[in-house]
């Protein structure tokens, strides 16, 4: 089974995005940066989530990330499923912090239980049979709405495909957008490029930290 090891973001100032994500979160090799001028309109289709394990440490997050310079899509609050926020860094990516937990338990830790990739795929089930036929096995699977990939206790990223409508909806911004998602996906197998464009690659032997 391949497995998402690593995420490469596109940024027009490498320095700089490299400064925000130290201060903002600070996550280590599986997200990686490069430089890229590719033009890019709009929503680039993708958001990344921070999973953690309760409400204060959601709030740690976003008040490190908007202290880095972020600006707030949606600011935290409660919901049915939990509590979570959404922020937007200067390079223009999406994140989304959140926890299934509406009560804190202790101090924010700032430990980090899950980093996912939402793509967002304009046909769910056919993104789905692709990503089968490369060897991905599915975890969770509603319909054409939302699919989870299955993915090892120690994976560094996992894998999720949101009807690219609906991710827009959820992180908070319209859904048009063209040109470069500005992001590589890297994996286990080979280079191939999805039916929504997103581009996997062997991922880097040697680790580089954010």
């Amino acid at each position: 089974m391949i497995s998402l090891t690593s995420v490469t973001l596109e940024v027009a100032d490498l320095a700089a995005a490299e400064r925000f994500y130290a201060d903002a979160f600070g996550l280590g090799p599986q997200l990686r940066l490069r430089a890229s001028q590719a033009e890019t309109t709009g929503f680039r289709g993708f958001s990344m989530s921070i999973t953690v394990a309760q409400p204060a440490d959601v709030d740690s997050f976003i008040a490190s990330a908007l202290a880095a310079g972020a600006t707030t899509l949606k600011p935290a609050a409660k919901s049915l499923w939990g509590y979570g926020g959404v922020v937007q860094a200067p390079d223009g990516t999406i994140w989304k912090m959140a926890t299934s937990a509406k009560k804190n338990t202790g101090p924010a830790t700032r430990t980090v239980d899950d980093l996912v990739l939402l793509l967002g795929a304009e046909d769910v089930k056919a993104s789905k049979q692709f990503y089968v036929e490369q060897g991905l096995s599915v975890a969770k699977s509603f319909g054409g709405k939302y699919v989870e990939f299955a993915a090892g206790d120690d994976a560094p990223v996992k894998l999720a495909l949101y009807k690219r409508r609906g991710l827009a909806k959820d992180v908070g911004v319209p859904e048009e957008g063209s040109g470069s998602h500005r992001i590589v996906l890297g994996g286990t197998a080979g280079a191939f490029t999805d039916p929504d464009g997103f581009a996997w690659e062997p991922a880097p032997v040697t680790s580089a930290q954010a």
